[in-house]
């Protein structure tokens, strides 16, 4: 396992819309695992995408089952070539980003979504969900789609906020 590093704004990598995952095999396997193991050292960390490692394939990672408030949610979520089916109704909320360490913004996602997926299996899954874990799940495929949670803010003048302390 390999912690990767993670590439920063204003790095044009990051504005690179990235590329179906076609072969589902042990190189996807590990790199997956990598994946992982960068989101897991990264601090406070709920999401991550291929992009933000600099491998611009479909694929991100998201989990905040470990957040200390209860929040409904399906768990770690390993989600291939996903794609929001459906979303529903307009709800204002900050956001951070591995890739913009020293910023948080206010920005406006769906409240709910239905998402479709696939696994490393290659088989699809399709579920929705609300709050905290479709607003995480929007972030990490707006990775994907080369957008960062500074594309969406809801003003750059009033809803960008200067990071104090990084918190694990």
């Amino acid at each position: 396992m390999t912690v990767l590093e993670i590439i920063h704004y204003p790095d044009d990598r990051l504005k690179q819309e990235s590329q179906e995952v076609e072969l589902f095999d042990q190189e996807l396997k590990d790199f997956v695992t990598d994946l992982e193991e960068t989101r897991m050292a990264g601090p406070g960390a709920v999401g991550i995408a291929a992009p933000q490692v600099g491998c611009a394939k479909r694929l991100a990672i998201v989990d905040v089952s470990g957040l200390k408030k209860p929040v409904d949610n399906h768990g770690y979520l390993l989600m291939i070539n996903p794609e929001i089916t459906k979303w529903e109704g307009m709800e204002k909320g900050r956001e951070g980003c591995l890739s913009v360490p020293d910023f948080t913004g206010n920005v406006i996602r769906a409240e709910k979504i239905k998402i479709r997926f696939q696994g490393l299996d290659a088989q699809w899954t399709e579920f929705e969900t609300h709050g905290y874990e479709a607003r995480a799940i929007q972030h990490e495929i707006d990775h994907l789609d080369g957008m960062l949670f500074l594309d969406r803010l809801v003003s750059r003048r009033t809803d960008l906020f200067q990071r104090k302390i990084y918190k694990k």
